[in-house]
């Protein structure tokens, strides 16, 4: 199942829908049933993984669970496991695999130790992993078709780095830390703010920013949205959006001039994204609010 190696006959099929250089977000699919004999297996990251269909029986250091949909997979790096399908056949898995050093940072965190371990081998369907883990599912989803949609690989970054904090307070029993930014840290993220003011129509990623900033990705994502409210994704794409609405609001400009020059590489995004955002179609805001600049 969702470890980075397998020998259960059959193997599952996995499918990568994004990664970095130290996390990656799989779809696992297995057609294994009573009649396969599980082998044990070793994570060769930490694991989580959100059981979308199926069910199946887990053995890890932590303990014996039941997966079902709505339940979440856990997995320690290094730890030998085992999953069996006696009581039906096949399942499917979302599953993100983290390397040990941005786990432990992760884990220092939210929890207050970079010596964090599951001390369980699942989680039931919890109210506060909804969102992610249907976020999760979506993009499963969204990227399995013929035309398959390219995800946004920052705001991939930032959803999977949410399901991680969700689910290390979770298994912590809710005890995350409240840690108030530094004077340095808000010098930092006035830095990227500003970096990203200029350069917001060009290719950005969190790797980048947090060189500008000088910290770890995840210092800066946890630093950046402490201070700002928002992810360092959500502040880029609202920034896009205003800019995108004032050029509709002053310029005859093609909607689609705009877009691209705001820094939408797909018309499509752009117009889902205005919508939601000003609750209207970029041609009927221009229609709307248009005049009342021009005049």
């Amino acid at each position: 199942m969702p470890g980075l190696t397998s020998q259960i006959n059959p193997i599952p099929a996995a499918r990568v829908i994004a990664r970095d250089a130290d996390w990656t977000l799989n779809e696992f699919v297995c057609e294994a049933g009573p009649q396969d004999r599980p082998f044990e297996e070793r994570h060769a990251s930490v694991a989580i993984a959100a059981v979308l269909e199926g069910s199946f029986q887990y053995r890890c250091d932590s303990g014996r669970a039941l997966l079902y949909p709505g339940a979440v997979m856990l997995g320690n790096f290094g730890a030998c496991y085992e999953c069996g399908h006696d009581h039906g056949s096949g399942d499917r898995c979302v599953s993100l695999q983290f390397s040990p050093a941005l786990f432990e940072e992760i884990a220092a965190s939210t929890a207050g130790s970079s010596r964090f371990r599951f001390t369980a081998a699942m989680l039931p369907a919890l109210k506060s992993l909804y969102r992610p883990m249907a976020e999760m599912a979506a993009l499963a989803a969204n990227t399995q078709t013929p035309n398959r949609m390219t995800p946004n690989h920052m705001a991939v970054e930032e959803l999977a780095i949410d399901m991680a904090e969700a689910v290390v307070e979770a298994v912590a029993g809710g005890n995350a830390r409240s840690v108030l930014p530094s004077a340095a840290d808000s010098r930092r993220i006035s830095r990227v703010l500003r970096h990203i003011e200029v350069h917001a129509a060009e290719p950005l990623d969190l790797a980048g920013l947090a060189a500008v900033a000088c910290m770890s990705k995840y210092h800066f994502l946890r630093s950046f949205r402490r201070i700002t409210g928002v992810t360092p994704h959500q502040y880029l794409l609202g920034l896009r959006l205003h800019r995108a609405a004032e050029r509709l609001c002053s310029s005859n400009d093609p909607v689609s001039a705009i877009a691209w020059d705001a820094g939408f590489g797909d018309l499509s995004t752009f117009n889902a994204g205005f919508r939601a955002r000003f609750g209207a179609s970029p041609g009927n805001f221009r229609s709307a609010h248009g005049r009342l600049i021009a005049a």
